[in-house]
């Protein structure tokens, strides 16, 4: 029993200093690391980033801290960590190979995050799909179409892919396609359709429609009808401009030719 004690003894002459200033210093650095973490928060909120952004950064930056604090203590008090820290990274790249898709689509959620191509709410296109932007998440990011689809696009496909944000700039154009007949007078064809983009209230007239001559088709002039309005409202004018201006065409007399096809009889034929 005297043996036990005076080793127990030893082991806290020897043990105890090291001990309590590992205690010390896990104490101060966990306060530390707090401190870091209300800073950077703040520095986020200053610098508008994004919540999600500013709140996933923050636990990163707190967690990664706190694990090379862990390990510093576990060194100090007189624990080998070289074997640790091995471990650590042995499982890291198993864990790592495993899921690259997985690594691959976080680490586009962090440059969707960081750069902000886009934001929730912003209409955007990617991958052949367009939609409202509904839910940025570190995997993947969530839109809704139209037709009220959800999509769910893997964020490494969306940041290795073209980007078309149509909210970002604030007004969009929309292009609609109008066939007038080739007897028809183009520059009244022309002034009846700015007359009647005028009237409509989700038209801007900053900048201003316009309307210009975009091919000589096989049966037809076309124009090519381009008026200016909030991304919101683009299927609203695109639908309802197309229709009052080609009601406004026929109040005004300006005919709207479908496809002709002329056929000529040889001297051959008509003999026989």
């Amino acid at each position: 029993m005297e043996t036990y004690l005076e080793r127990a003894v030893d082991f806290l002459v020897a043990y105890a200093p090291k001990l309590i200033i590992a205690l010390l210093v896990l104490w101060i650095g966990l306060r530390v690391i707090k401190f870091i973490g209300k800073f950077l928060k703040r520095v986020f909120e200053k610098r508008d980033f994004d919540a999600t952004l500013s709140s996933f950064l923050s636990n990163l930056i707190s967690w990664t801290l706190k694990v090379v604090l862990l390990i510093t203590v576990i060194s100090m008090v007189g624990i080998p960590t070289t074997s640790f820290i091995a471990v650590l990274g042995a499982a890291g790249l198993a864990i790592g190979l495993a899921l690259q898709g997985s690594l691959a689509n976080f680490a586009g959620g962090i440059l969707i995050l960081i750069f902000r191509p886009f934001k929730v709410g912003d209409k955007i296109q990617s991958q052949d799909r367009v939609g409202d932007v509904k839910e940025i998440q570190i995997l993947f990011t969530i839109l809704a179409s139209a037709n009220n689809e959800t999509i769910i696009l893997p964020n490494a496909g969306v940041m290795s892919n073209a980007i078309i944000n149509y909210t970002k700039l604030g007004k969009i154009r929309v292009d609609l396609p109008i066939g007038i007949s080739y007897d028809a007078d183009i520059a009244q064809a022309k002034q009846v359709i700015l007359d009647t983009l005028s009237k409509d209230p989700k038209v801007l007239q900053d900048p201003p429609p316009a309307v210009g001559v975009s091919q000589l088709a096989d049966s037809s002039v076309n124009l090519t009808v381009m008026p200016w309005c909030q991304p919101s409202d683009y299927w609203s004018v695109y639908f309802n401009s197309l229709e009052q201006c080609k009601v406004a065409l026929d109040q005004a007399g300006v005919p709207i030719p479908f496809p002709q096809l002329d056929v000529h009889l040889s001297d051959t034929i008509e003999s026989a």
